[in-house]
């Protein structure tokens, strides 16, 4: 599958990824669901601004939400990170090739 760079729900994502707490929130996720207010104990922003970049995260497609009671339980959403990692490994495999050819190239002349 081929990439545009910009492809709205990939540029969405990377977007998404570009923000330090959003990261620190993933990597809170890839242990297992939590609600909110144990994705936000003991991070340097308050439970409010964790929820704000949980929605960012939500409509970038790499996380999810689920009803439990009168609170949300938030998870990663593997087929949003599944369509990160192909964009990605798409990315890096063109760049090699390109790299591979350009070296391939200043080698013969």
């Amino acid at each position: 599958m081929s990439y545009d760079l910009l492809d709205p729900e990939v540029e969405a994502k990377l977007d998404a990824l570009g923000d330090h707490t959003r990261r620190l929130i993933l990597r809170r996720l890839w242990d297992g669901p939590l609600p909110v207010v144990d994705i936000a104990r003991g991070m340097p922003v308050a439970r409010p601004a964790v929820s704000q970049h949980l929605k960012v995260l939500k409509s970038a497609g790499l996380v999810i939400d689920t009803p439990a009671g009168n609170r949300r339980i938030y998870a990663l959403d593997p087929d949003g990170l599944a369509e990160l990692r192909r964009f990605l490994e798409t990315f890096w495999s063109d760049t090699l090739g390109r790299f591979a050819a350009f070296a391939e190239r200043d080698t013969d002349g």
